[in-house]
């Protein structure tokens, strides 16, 4: 699997894939309700690259992370080991120094897990709430979905 670039007809939504292995499930054999939260990471995470931001080279550069101070989590199916997942993304608020995003997991189309996830930008020193820089939170605002 490879990832998928913003979808097309909307510049709004990104998707990201994901294979269901051993590790990621309990001893029902279905994953692991935390591990969702995992998946909706790496794909915020990848929708970042994708956009051309390096959240390295932010901590080094603004002196700033990402950390998620909110979620929402509805589990509508379980997901099994072996699984081929797409995480969709798209952003619902860009603020000053937050971010909303609703992220859903399906499997062949059929939703398994809806969430709405808060991500708050911090300064990594003080760990304290700041402004989102400048340059990203516009390119934030081309991408976030108005509707």
């Amino acid at each position: 699997m490879t990832n998928q670039a913003l979808s097309k007809g909307s510049a709004q939504e990104f998707s990201f894939p994901i294979r269901v292995y051993y590790e990621d499930t309990d001893a029902g054999g279905v994953v692991f309700y935390a591990n969702y939260l995992k998946f909706f990471e790496r794909a915020r995470t990848e929708w970042l690259r994708f956009l051309g931001v390096n959240q390295s080279n932010l901590v080094k550069s603004e002196k700033v992370i990402f950390v998620v101070v909110g979620t929402q989590v509805e589990y509508k199916s379980p997901a099994h080991l072996d699984d081929s997942l797409m995480i969709r993304s798209r952003l619902t608020r860009v603020g000053n120094a937050s971010v909303n995003f609703e992220q859903v997991c399906e499997r062949d189309g059929l939703v398994l897990v809806k969430s709405n996830i808060q991500v708050c930008s911090v300064n990594t020193e003080t760990f304290k709430a700041m402004p989102i820089p400048a340059s990203i939170r516009t390119l934030l605002l081309s991408v976030q979905d108005n509707q």
